[in-house]
């Protein structure tokens, strides 16, 4: 049986911050993966001609500062998001641009635009209201955490306009419909990553910059440092503890011993791993009752960048899919035009039944509508069906269904006996994206290290 002083299970972001932070204490750390590769729910993949491009999360941006440390760190450059020009806006069947700038306002009518005003105010005056270490303490935490986002908007928003701009923030934010997620989560994440306008923008927001070569890169540079500690091909299947420490089994019976364990996986996941003896209800009860985001990332590749020429920066925001949301993914240096499209919450759900043709023809319909005829024809497609993962089971992350924060809120961290857990879940701080993890991986890092002496 090998032993060390902890065990970590994943080598995502969170997993390998953590297995880094106690490795830096000189304590002797073991990280089990389940899949052949690190990096979770980052990942490359590559076009017919070698042309790296990203199938997971990509984007940090400003106030993510243990990201843009640790690509520093580890040589690593960025490089910003493709964002001159106008974006477009299309809403109830109208086809509108706006600016890319941070705060730019939609072009709507005067009475949609008051309507919108009025609910970004109120839903950002409650959102300043949560506490982000203890969201369940927030003011009427039980009536904002009792309904879903989508009973507030359709009681906060009076025009259709109103409304369809929440349902478009909702779905490209959570990979969910805003039936889906308590409205005391929704305010919780937007405050974590700073406000709903940060999620949404480019420069000055969440999707700001990228990281050259693929965001993986930090994950694969994290676990060369940590070298014959990180075992692939090793997911894990059964986590038992006892007064002296922990036992970690996989699925091909290799057994593990250390004194304590951290565990970074999504949470519905962590769930279904066997503990002996078994969690306690509140925490598996929680693990219930955290979903993942239904998505599929699309990529279309083009001779050249067209609707740069038009003066677009290639993002939509569109009230009709199954392709909502798009971003002009195109590398620098590429002479190829590389568009990306999501398809999200109840649109993810349907088309994941279809086949990759048909998806990628209605990715085609849906940019034909948005640019022109000029995006009928491309020269590649790619997909990556994060539902269909193993170990994923969905993106971006896990969102909180009604009831949940004010339920089984102090169980996500609290450890249970010698088991920790983190991932991007578990960070109050930028929760869900991998900032988020790799704030919670050194968090329970030094949780662990204070439970070592």
């Amino acid at each position: 049986m090998a032993t060390s002083d902890v065990i970590v299970v994943g080598a995502g972001l969170a997993g390998l911050a953590a297995a880094r932070a106690i490795a830096a204490s000189k304590r002797t750390v073991t990280v089990l993966e389940a899949r052949s590769r690190v990096g979770g729910r980052t990942e490359n993949a590559t076009f017919s001609d070698g042309q790296w491009i990203e199938v997971g999360g990509q984007w940090i941006g400003p106030t993510q500062d243990r990201m843009y440390g640790l690509v520093e760190e580890l040589g690593l450059g960025t490089f910003p998001l493709f964002n001159e020009g106008k974006l477009l806006l299309q809403l109830l069947g109208k086809r509108g641009t706006m600016g890319s700038q941070k705060g730019a306002i939609p072009k709507l009518g005067p009475f949609a635009l008051v309507d919108l005003a009025q609910g970004l105010a109120k839903f950002n005056r409650l959102a300043a209201s949560v506490p982000l270490e203890r969201p369940w303490e927030t003011p009427n935490a039980a009536f904002l955490d009792g309904q879903t986002f989508r009973t507030w908007i359709d009681r906060t928003l009076k025009t259709q306009a109103g409304r369809a701009y929440f349902q478009i923030f909702c779905e490209a934010v959570f990979s969910a419909d805003p039936a889906d997620t308590s409205l005391l989560h929704t305010l919780f994440y937007s405050k974590s990553g700073t406000d709903m306008e940060t999620l949404m923008a480019v420069d000055g927001g969440a999707q700001q910059d990228r990281i050259e070569g693929g965001s993986v890169q930090v994950s694969e540079r994290l676990a060369q440092q940590l070298g014959a500690a990180v075992h692939l091909g090793s997911p894990v299947r059964t986590i038992r503890q006892d007064a002296d420490g922990v036992t970690v089994i996989t699925r091909d019976g290799t057994e593990h011993r250390a004194a304590q364990v951290i565990v970074t996986l999504p949470p519905t996941l962590a769930g279904r791993l066997e503990y002996d003896p078994p969690l306690p209800s509140w925490r598996d009860q929680l693990t219930q009752r955290l979903p993942a985001g239904s998505v599929m990332k699309l990529y279309l590749v083009y001779e050249t960048p067209f609707w740069r020429a038009e003066g677009l920066n290639g993002q939509v925001g569109s009230d009709e899919g199954p392709v909502k949301v798009t971003f002009d993914n195109t590398p620098p240096g590429y002479d190829r035009g590389v568009m990306m499209g999501f398809m999200e919450g109840n649109d993810g759900r349907e088309w994941a039944r279809r086949t990759p043709e048909e998806r990628k023809e209605a990715f085609v319909t849906c940019l034909v509508r948005y640019f022109g005829e000029q995006a009928r024809h491309p020269v590649e497609y790619l997909e990556r069906d994060w539902m269909a993962e193993e170990f994923s089971r969905g993106c971006y992350g896990a969102h909180f269904t009604p009831g949940v924060w004010t339920a089984y809120g102090p169980a996500l961290r609290e450890p249970v006996g010698r088991i920790h857990w983190a991932g991007a879940e578990c960070s109050p701080i930028w929760n869900g994206y991998m900032e988020g993890a790799v704030r919670s991986g050194e968090a329970t890092a030094a949780e662990v290290l204070a439970a070592l002496g």
